[in-house]
């Protein structure tokens, strides 16, 4: 069985236990939106999720559970984000053309493809090397 979730949770996490509890839903996507899939932190601390079938990056205050920011896409299946560049100010954006039939690859042309978004107004965060 499959399944999609189209919320996006939050958990407490243990570092030294590496266990999570206290799950609750921090956005519930709408409809339109499609299904949260990869997500990135910015600078301010809001969450930034990737809507697979939904063409779109969406920007969340994990505070209050809003979404505050839409970015569309000329791509149904966008798949993750991150920041990047000299000064983590340019985001990137990942899609995904599997399953797509010659029509729907004619209407979308640039699915499978990395976009570059510029001009947000926010920057990321630097990346944490892995230690071990």
């Amino acid at each position: 069985t499959l399944f999609r979730s189209y919320a996006v949770d939050a958990f407490d996490y243990d570092v030294e236990t590496a266990k999570m509890s206290n799950r609750r839903h921090l956005y519930k996507l709408e409809k339109d939106e499609g299904i949260p899939d990869g997500m990135c932190i910015d600078a301010e601390g809001k969450l930034w999720v990737a809507c697979y079938s939904g063409g779109r990056v969406i920007r969340i205050d994990p505070e209050t559970g809003k979404r505050i920011q839409t970015v569309k896409f000329p791509v149904d299946k966008t798949t993750s984000c991150c920041f990047g560049g000299k000064d983590y100010s340019e985001m990137y954006v990942t899609s995904a053309s599997d399953g797509m039939d010659e029509e729907m690859t004619a209407r979308q042309p640039q699915s499978g493809g990395i976009f570059k978004i510029t001009g947000l107004g926010v920057k990321g965060i630097p990346p944490y090397s892995f230690a071990g």
